[in-house]
């Protein structure tokens, strides 16, 4: 696809190629999200049945991922919402 064709799709439609931009950040958005539930569900049923305590790597790594992905989402919406304006 040349790049010619590819300005012409974007003037036409912007808020189309927004939207599909904002969509196509969410799924990153929900792997991260989904990783780190089962990641700290993983390390949940690992733990002995008294031990209520996940170590401090597991939960930095969780606590990354859930940042990261929580920033894509945000980012996406704002996107979206942007593309309204259009």
């Amino acid at each position: 696809m040349s790049l010619q064709m590819l300005w012409g799709l974007f003037v036409a439609h912007p808020a189309k190629l927004i939207n599909l931009f904002a969509l196509v950040l969410t799924c990153p958005a929900g792997l991260l999200l989904h990783g780190a539930r089962r990641r700290a569900a993983r390390a949940m049923n690992s733990l002995p049945a008294g031990e209520a305590a996940i170590d401090l790597l597991t939960q930095r790594v969780n606590r990354f991922h859930y940042s990261m992905g929580f920033a894509f989402l945000a980012m996406a919406l704002l996107l979206s919402w942007v593309s309204t304006w259009i």
